[in-house]
C-alpha cells in the first residue's frame, strides 16, 4: 500500500472557487480510481491561492487480474450477429469459446484482464483530471492558446507534483512534465523553526533544525513523500491546509484587536475569503480618521469588506471603532507598519466616497427621492415600482383599518386605528425610496437598512422610520421578525402584493427556479402571521396550495408532519394560518397516541369500504344535490331536519331491520362526537376537537369486531354503509384523515 500525493500549481485561483475545486479534484480523481479498479481510503483535499492538493491513502500498488465474460448468440447464429458481438466485446472469432447453455452450444467472450501498476493507471488518470476539471471561468494562455483545442484552466497551470509513495508518477499536461518540485511563497524564503509560535497543529518535532527543507539549486523544494509535503511547505512560509489558516486567521484577528482593547466583529465568510486569499496569514490592526464614524456603521463595515476584505471591531460601548483588521499575506521586517499604512490609506479612500454619498443623498428628502421610483420598472407586465408601492400603502392601510395588524391586542377602534393606518401607509409609500439614493446604487445591500437612517435624519417618527429600516424582514429563516405594528403592516403588505401580483400573470415558481424569490415572500408571510399571531385568511386556489407547500417547508424543522398539513388544507374551509397550524399541531399530538393511531386504522378500514362499494351516505347525497358539503357534518337545524327526512325514508325502505348493540352504540357514540367536536371548533379548541374524535375509537373497532358489514340482507347492509359513511364524515370534520400517512 502506498500514499498518492498531488498538487496542481499554477497563478492566483480566486477565493471563492477555492471550495467547488476542491470538491472538483476530489470527485474527478475518485472518478478516475472507480473506473480503473483501484479501492480508494481517506482522501484529503486542501488549497491555497496558487495550488490544489490531494492526498490519497492506502492505495495498492497494483489492481488485481480479473476474467470477464459475456454470453453472446448460440452457435450457428447469423456472421454478422456473431461478428458483432465479438466487437463489442474486443476479440477475435477463434478466441471465442462455446457452452451449452440449455442444451445449445452458445458462444462466450472470455477475457482475461491482468492487473495494472497503479502509478501507470496515476499517470493516465492526472491528464484525465486536469482536463476535465470544471471551473466556473476559465482561461487558455500561451502560443497553444490559438487553438479551442488548447487546455481550458483557471489560471495558467505551472507544475504538477506527483508522487506515488516516494515515486514519482510521470505524466505530462500542456508541456507540464510532473516531478517532485514546487515552489514556497512567492516573497518569503526557508522560515526559521519556532516550535513556540505558529506551529500550526503540526507535530513540534517537524521543526527541528535537522528536518528544516533546503532549497534546490532551481531554487524550488524537493517534497519526498505524501508525509512530508505539509511540513516542507509550512518550512516556506505556505500552510497548505486551508482550515490551519482559517484559523490562524480567526486567532490572530480577535488578538490583534484585544490587543488594542476592542472586540472583533466577528466575520465567518470574511475568515473563509482571507484564508484564499493568503498562503502565509499575518491579521494586523490599523486605524482610520475617527471624523468617518458619522456615517452609519453598516455602511463603513460593508465598505471595508467588500471592497477591502477588512474586519471591523467595537468599542467596549459595542460601538462601532475607528479600525480594521487586515490580513497580510507576509511576515513584515516592520511588523507590518506599511503594510498597514497602505490599506489604512486605501480605505480611507473608500470611506470618503460613502460619506459623500451619504451627506449627497440627505439633501433630498425621502418624499422628493420616491418620485424617482416612476422610471424605474417593477415587472414589463406589473409596471413601475411606483405604482407598486401605491399597492402596497393602499394595502398596508387596510390591514390597519380591517383590524388585521393591531398595536396590541387591546387596541381600540376610532382614532388609535386611524393614526396607525397613517403611519402605516405613509411608511408604504416611503419603503422603496432609498432605491434611487446613490448610497444604495453603490450598495445595493443597504436598501431597507438606509431608508431607515435618511427617514430618521429629517425627522420622521421612529415608528416609520422602523418600517421603512425593516420591511424587507424577514429575509430568511432565522432572520429577526418584525413585531412593531407599523413594520409588520408594511412588510406583510409588500410580501402580499409581490405575490398576488406575480401569480395575476402567470409568473410562478417552477421546479428549482424561482427568479422573483416568491417561496421566500411567502415564508415571509407565514413567519409574520404566525409570530404575531395574525388572523389573516389568505386566497383560495393557487396562492393557497401555494401557502400550503410552504407551510410544510417552514414547519419541516419543528418537527410538523408534511401529511397533517395537507389533512387540513384538504378540508378546504381553512385559510387563517393561525388557526390551521394549531389544528395541524393538535392533530399531530393526536395522532401520536394510541388512540388516533387506532382510530386512524379504523378510518382507513371504513374509508376502503366505502370506496370499493361506491358508497356516499346521506350526507353525501344531499351534498351532491349542492346543499352542502360532502364533508360536512351537519348541525344546523333545517338541514338536520332533512338529513332525518332522508334517514326516515331510508330507514322505512329497510322494513323492520333493528341495528345490532355494536351498531347502536357507535351511532349513540357518533351523536355526541359531532356536537363537541363542532362546538370545540368553533372554539378553536382544537384540542377538545380531538378529544371528541378520541370517543369514537372504541365504538368502531366494537363494530368491526362484532358487525358484517357486507351482509346478504339489502337493509343490513345499506344501515351499515350508511352507519360508516357518517363515521367517515365526523373524522373529517376535523381533517381529511384519507391524507394521512401510515
Amino acid at each position: 500500500m502506498a500514499d498518492f500525493l498531488l498538487e496542481l500549481r499554477c497563478e492566483e485561483i480566486p477565493a471563492r472557487m477555492q471550495a467547488g475545486a476542491r470538491a472538483e479534484l476530489e470527485k474527478l480523481f475518485r472518478r478516475e480510481m472507480d473506473a480503473a479498479g483501484v479501492a480508494v481510503g481517506a482522501v484529503t483535499v486542501w488549497s491555497t491561492p496558487r495550488r490544489l492538493a490531494l492526498i490519497a491513502r492506502d492505495l495498492p500498488q497494483a489492481t488485481e487480474a480479473v476474467s470477464e465474460e459475456a454470453k453472446g448468440p448460440p452457435e450457428g447464429a447469423p456472421d454478422q450477429a456473431v461478428e458483432g458481438f465479438c466487437r463489442k466485446n474486443g476479440v477475435t472469432r477463434d478466441q471465442l469459446e462455446v457452452r451449452e447453455v440449455k442444451g445449445r452450444p452458445t458462444y462466450f467472450a472470455v477475457r482475461n484482464i491482468p492487473g495494472r501498476a497503479t502509478r501507470d493507471l496515476l499517470a493516465e488518470a492526472i491528464p484525465a483530471i486536469v482536463r476535465d476539471f470544471s471551473w466556473p471561468k476559465s482561461m487558455r494562455w500561451g502560443s497553444a492558446s490559438i487553438s479551442t483545442e488548447s487546455l481550458r484552466w483557471v489560471r495558467p497551470l505551472s507544475g504538477i507534483v506527483a508522487l506515488l509513495g516516494h515515486e514519482v508518477v510521470e505524466c505530462k499536461v500542456h508541456g507540464i512534465k510532473s516531478g517532485r518540485e514546487t515552489e514556497g511563497h512567492r516573497f518569503h524564503g526557508i522560515r526559521k523553526p519556532d516550535p513556540k509560535s505558529r506551529n500550526f497543529g503540526l507535530p513540534v518535532e517537524i521543526f527541528k533544525d535537522e528536518n528544516l527543507t533546503v532549497l534546490n539549486s532551481n531554487g524550488m523544494i524537493e517534497i519526498g513523500n505524501a508525509d512530508d509535503y505539509e511540513r516542507k511547505l509550512a518550512d516556506v512560509h505556505v500552510i497548505v491546509n486551508h482550515k490551519l489558516r482559517e484559523d490562524e486567521i480567526r486567532i490572530g484577528a480577535r488578538a490583534a484587536a484585544r490587543d488594542a482593547g476592542l472586540t472583533l466583529v466577528e466575520d465567518e465568510g470574511l475568515v473563509i475569503e482571507n484564508a484564499g486569499l493568503t498562503e502565509w496569514p499575518v491579521p494586523l490592526l490599523g486605524r482610520f480618521d475617527e471624523d468617518f464614524l458619522a456615517v452609519p456603521p453598516e455602511v463603513i463595515q460593508l465598505t471595508a469588506r467588500v471592497n477591502q476584505k477588512y474586519f471591523v471591531c467595537e468599542d467596549a460601548d459595542g460601538k462601532l471603532a475607528n479600525a480594521f483588521v487586515c490580513t497580510a499575506n507576509i511576515e513584515a521586517q516592520d511588523g507590518g507598519a506599511r503594510v498597514v499604512d497602505g490599506n489604512r490609506k486605501v480605505l480611507a479612500a473608500r470611506l470618503a466616497d460613502a460619506r459623500f454619498f451619504w451627506d449627497v443623498d440627505r439633501k433630498k428628502t425621502l418624499a422628493e427621492h420616491a418620485r424617482g421610483l416612476e422610471r424605474i420598472t417593477f415587472h414589463e407586465k406589473l409596471g413601475t415600482v411606483a405604482e407598486k408601492v401605491e399597492r402596497v400603502a393602499k394595502l398596508a392601510r387596510w390591514l390597519v383599518e380591517e383590524g388585521i395588524v393591531r398595536s396590541s391586542p387591546s387596541q381600540a377602534d376610532g382614532e388609535d386605528r386611524a393614526a396607525l393606518a397613517d403611519m402605516a401607509e405613509r411608511a408604504a409609500r416611503l419603503c422603496k425610496a432609498d432605491l434611487v439614493t446613490e448610497m444604495v446604487g453603490e450598495f445595493p445591500e443597504l436598501q431597507g437598512l438606509m431608508g431607515g437612517y435618511y427617514a430618521r435624519a429629517e425627522g420622521l417618527p421612529d415608528a416609520v422610520a422602523d418600517a421603512i429600516r425593516d420591511h424587507y424582514k424577514p429575509v430568511g429563516q432565522g432572520d429577526h421578525v418584525p413585531t412593531a405594528a407599523v413594520t409588520v403592516a408594511v412588510s406583510l403588505a409588500d410580501k402580499l402584493d409581490t405575490l398576488r401580483s406575480f401569480f395575476s400573470i402567470d409568473e410562478k415558481p417552477t421546479g428549482s427556479k424561482d427568479p422573483f424569490a416568491l417561496r421566500r415572500a411567502a415564508l415571509g408571510v407565514i413567519r409574520l402571521v404566525m409570530d404575531n399571531g395574525l388572523r389573516l385568511p389568505i386566497a383560495e386556489g393557487e396562492l393557497l396550495d401555494f401557502f400550503a407547500d410552504r407551510l410544510k417547508v417552514q414547519q419541516r424543522e419543528a418537527g410538523v408532519r408534511h401529511d397533517l398539513i395537507d389533512a387540513v388544507f384538504a378540508l378546504g374551509n381553512e385559510d387563517d394560518l393561525v388557526r390551521l397550524l394549531a389544528r395541524v399541531n393538535a392533530l399531530q399530538a393526536f395522532i401520536e397516541t394510541e388512540d388516533g393511531a387506532n382510530l386512524l386504522a379504523g378510518y382507513k378500514r371504513a374509508a376502503n369500504i366505502l370506496k370499493k362499494e361506491d358508497w356516499h351516505g346521506i350526507e353525501g347525497e344531499i351534498a351532491q344535490t349542492g346543499e352542502e358539503d360532502p364533508l360536512a357534518i351537519v348541525d344546523d337545524p333545517d338541514l338536520k331536519a332533512v338529513i332525518d327526512a332522508k334517514m326516515a325514508e331510508r330507514h322505512a325502505k329497510e322494513l323492520s331491520y333493528t341495528p345490532e348493540p355494536a351498531e347502536k352504540a357507535l351511532m349513540a357514540a357518533l351523536d355526541g362526537s359531532e356536537r363537541k367536536a363542532a362546538a370545540a371548533i368553533e372554539a378553536e379548541d382544537f384540542g377538545a376537537a380531538m378529544a371528541a374524535l378520541a370517543s369514537l375509537r372504541a365504538p368502531i373497532d366494537r363494530f368491526f369486531d362484532e358487525v358484517t358489514v357486507n351482509a346478504d340482507e339489502e337493509n343490513k347492509r345499506a344501515h351499515r354503509l350508511d352507519l360508516l359513511a357518517r363515521f367517515r364524515a365526523a373524522v373529517h370534520k376535523v381533517a381529511d384523515f384519507s391524507r394521512i400517512e401510515g
